[in-house]
């Protein structure tokens, strides 16, 4: 019985994954669409919002179609109390938990993930700081935009 519930359910949970992952694009390219200053202005307004609520739902969503229940304990600090959320061990795709979680901060990526389809889509509409490996000088350009932001009264997202 066990075989024939997995046989069911995986196909069924990665058709809701797949579904959901769409969404998340649609979003992403809707939110983005004519965007002004792209990538060197923050999203404000409906564009914003748009980002943190549905991308949030839809990362929630797909952990739990996954079979993943996520409980906060605590209060997530706000965007004046810590302009940058630090996450450690960072090395899995539960990460996006933590993203999902606290409200779709701007993350911290390898620039390669940004031309990657679709998820470069959903990526780039988070704002991210990208890290070039081919420039020498990216990881002082990561630390002068982390600054940047973190020191922007609350224009920028948070930063993870």
């Amino acid at each position: 019985q066990t075989v024939l519930q997995g046989i069911i359910l995986l196909p069924l949970r990665f058709i809701c994954i797949v579904f959901i992952l769409l969404l998340a694009w649609l979003s992403a390219s809707i939110a983005t669409c004519c965007q002004p200053g792209r990538g060197f202005l923050p999203l404000r307004g409906w564009r914003r919002r748009m980002i943190q609520t549905t991308l949030s739902s839809l990362t929630r969503m797909a952990y739990f179609v996954m079979g993943f229940q996520v409980k906060v304990k605590g209060k997530v600090a706000s965007l004046s109390e810590a302009p940058i959320f630090v996450a450690a061990p960072h090395s899995s795709f539960f990460d996006a938990i933590i993203c999902a979680l606290t409200g779709m901060p701007s993350i911290v990526t390898r620039a390669e993930n940004l031309s990657t389809p679709v998820f470069g889509t959903i990526l780039g509409s988070l704002q991210p700081v990208a890290v070039s490996r081919q420039d020498p000088d990216s990881r002082k350009n990561t630390v002068a935009e982390i600054t940047r932001r973190a020191l922007s009264r609350g224009q920028w997202p948070q930063v993870i």
